[in-house]
């Protein structure tokens, strides 16, 4: 009798010991399958986009549209990750993984140089202000010989520093390294951000 329940209890033991790796391949494996993420969340360093390919007249990306240009990432090799449709996928570093949406600007024809050209030398006539699409400023500043040389200093100033761009709101075309700038504001759609403590 002591034999028999020391053989059931050793065999319970054993089922249970066996059960229990079973179950822990099985968490192991759904952890693999959970690890292998969607290629989009891959951290610097596990991937490498291409550089856009740059229009020799605005300056910018070809598929530049809403103030965003699409680049393809090609993820390292060995990488493995989720396509967009779901699949994985272990990289060689030659496919494509996923599309990057990087900044640009919106150009519609104006050139930097033209308008602030336009403003030093014919600003008093108004030229810069015709170019810019602002033809009631312009005749203004004809007629009054850009109000008596103040308001051609002033637009001078504005044109240079960019305050004052294309009336169809786009921006200029400014050479690739140029020096462009950009305004930053703070309004009541914007907020800042707490630091993070170290």
């Amino acid at each position: 009798m002591s034999r028999r329940c020391l053989h059931s209890g050793l065999c319970a033991i054993l089922l249970f010991f066996l059960s229990c790796s079973s179950f822990r391949r099985t968490i192991v494996a759904a952890a693999a399958e959970t690890e292998t993420g969607s290629c989009h969340s891959l951290r610097l360093g596990q991937y490498l986009c291409k550089e856009p390919k740059i229009d020799d007249v605005t300056q910018e990306p070809e598929n530049c549209r809403d103030a965003g240009a699409w680049v393809e990432c090609l993820p390292a090799p060995n990488v493995t990750c989720r396509l967009s449709n779901g699949t994985e996928f272990r990289f060689s570093g030659e496919e494509v993984g996923f599309n990057k949406t990087i900044s640009c600007r919106n150009v519609s024809g104006y050139s930097y140089k033209v308008a602030v050209a336009l403003s030093l030398f014919l600003g008093w006539l108004g030229a810069d202000r015709f170019y810019l699409g602002y033809p009631a400023l312009g005749v203004l500043k004809f007629c009054t010989v850009g109000f008596c040389g103040i308001g051609t200093l002033v637009d001078f100033i504005l044109i240079a520093m960019q305050m004052v761009g294309p009336s169809d709101g786009s921006d200029y075309i400014v050479d690739y390294y140029g020096a462009r700038l950009n305004r930053l504001s703070i309004t009541e759609h914007t907020y800042r951000k707490p630091h993070l403590a170290l």
